[in-house]
């Protein structure tokens, strides 16, 4: 059963840093920052603020050996994501949406009983930047603030609002509304602002989470999910990029099945010869499957901007089509949208100079005490406490172990 969504058009801008702590194996608190360093390459490739010299990146890789936390990182992403977004899905659709599976780090006894913790920064638009942090214990919500800072030269944070255990503090932008600030203590402020009011930087906060797109491929049941446009020039454009990637397919439709209404079977129509050949999705290639899964939320974020967040990305992509979907990111001329990627990958065939910048590296692994750990590579120092620079031998370092996240390449080597 293929689910059909059709699509608003809008436009938004970045994630600049993603923060937590004491979330599933993550014990410690780490970062996720996509604001761009001084490495070398790509300059042209960077998203510039419009109102600041401020620079980020249009993608991340998180790398490292299985059950490292790479996973866990998105997750955590995933689980502020539904934690704010569920109750608005509710209040639009009646379609009530379990709590997000979250955990605290389980090998130690105070983390165990500890709250978790999360920060977002990111920017909406070109004229503010918004801070949202969110404390959990037990399904409760202990704390959570919202701020934001205007982008010119000499603005100060402002509040929007705070809450912690003495109740919820109204910023100054909201305060001259009529506000119940009596809610449930597993309830988002934020969502509940959203649901009950119509206020401006509620909605402009809200609008781009609605525009964060979490595609988990580790789950056999998101491929059945497939995001399709009413509009003829998307899908004009989709049929496009499939072809300039060796999908030769001339048409593709969904069929209801005459069996089971609201049910669909998607066919693609391959022309040969001049004669027409109509193929159901599943007698395609898991990789065709896969692309085709994935490139609508490519164009999607290319036409009206976004965050593209894929568990798994290379699975069942040739390593050539997985480069291709990073470059279109990478290019200015097609990216003018500020779309971001941020996906997961075990492929070291692209952990090279020619794809990323040390930056857009990051690295998950787990330390002695069992929890994970995130650095970047522009983090790391070599034997002359140099930053790794564009001519080293990414792929090859790591799998020599040089950085810290051991894919288990030199452990296999001394197998007897």
């Amino acid at each position: 059963k293929y689910i059909i969504i059709t699509l608003e058009r809008r436009v938004i801008v970045m994630l600049c840093q993603f923060t937590f702590k004491n979330f599933k194996s993550y014990k410690n608190e780490v970062t996720l920052d996509l604001q761009a360093t001084k490495a070398i390459g790509f300059n042209e490739s960077l998203l510039q603020s419009a109102n600041d010299k401020e620079r980020f990146l249009p993608v991340s890789v998180i790398y490292g050996p299985n059950a490292g936390g790479k996973s866990n990182v998105l997750n955590a992403f995933g689980f502020v994501y539904s934690l704010v977004m569920n109750p608005i899905s509710l209040f639009k659709t009646s379609n009530r949406k379990p709590m997000a599976k979250w955990s605290t780090f389980a090998f130690d006894d105070a983390s165990r009983d500890s709250a978790a913790e999360f920060e977002l920064f990111f920017r909406p638009n070109n004229e503010f930047e918004y801070k949202y942090f969110i404390k959990i214990l037990e399904n409760k919500i202990i704390e959570e603030n919202l701020y934001r800072l205007k982008l010119k030269s000499g603005s100060r944070i402002t509040d929007v609002f705070e809450r912690n255990n003495n109740g919820i503090k109204l910023g100054a932008c909201i305060n001259k509304h009529s506000i119940n600030t009596e809610v449930n203590d597993n309830m988002p402020f934020l969502s509940f602002l959203y649901i009950n009011y119509k206020l401006e930087p509620i909605n402009i906060v809200i609008d781009w989470f609605e525009h964060c797109y979490i595609r988990d491929y580790s789950d056999p049941d998101t491929e059945q999910h497939i995001l399709v446009s009413d509009d003829a020039e998307f899908k004009e454009n989709l049929i496009k990029l499939l072809n300039s990637v060796g999908i030769n397919i001339s048409n593709f439709e969904f069929v209801e099945r005459s069996s089971k209404k609201e049910t669909y079977d998607l066919v693609f129509d391959h022309t040969v010869n001049d004669r027409t050949f109509r193929l159901n999705i599943d007698l395609e290639s898991a990789g065709t499957q896969k692309l085709f899964n994935i490139l609508p939320f490519v164009l999607l974020v290319m036409s009206e901007g976004g965050i593209l967040v894929i568990d798994e990305l290379d699975a069942k992509l040739h390593p050539k089509l997985l480069k291709f979907l990073v470059m279109l990111f990478k290019n200015p001329e097609i990216n003018t949208k500020n779309a971001q990627l941020i996906f997961t990958s075990h492929d070291v065939s692209t952990m090279k100079s020619s794809v990323f910048r040390t930056d857009e590296i990051w690295f998950a692994c787990k330390l002695s005490d069992e929890s994970s750990e995130l650095y970047s590579l522009a983090d790391i120092r070599d034997e002359n406490n140099n930053h790794i620079q564009p001519s080293a031998a990414f792929d090859k370092q790591y799998l020599e172990g040089r950085y810290g996240a051991d894919p288990y390449f030199q452990n296999m080597m001394e197998w007897k």
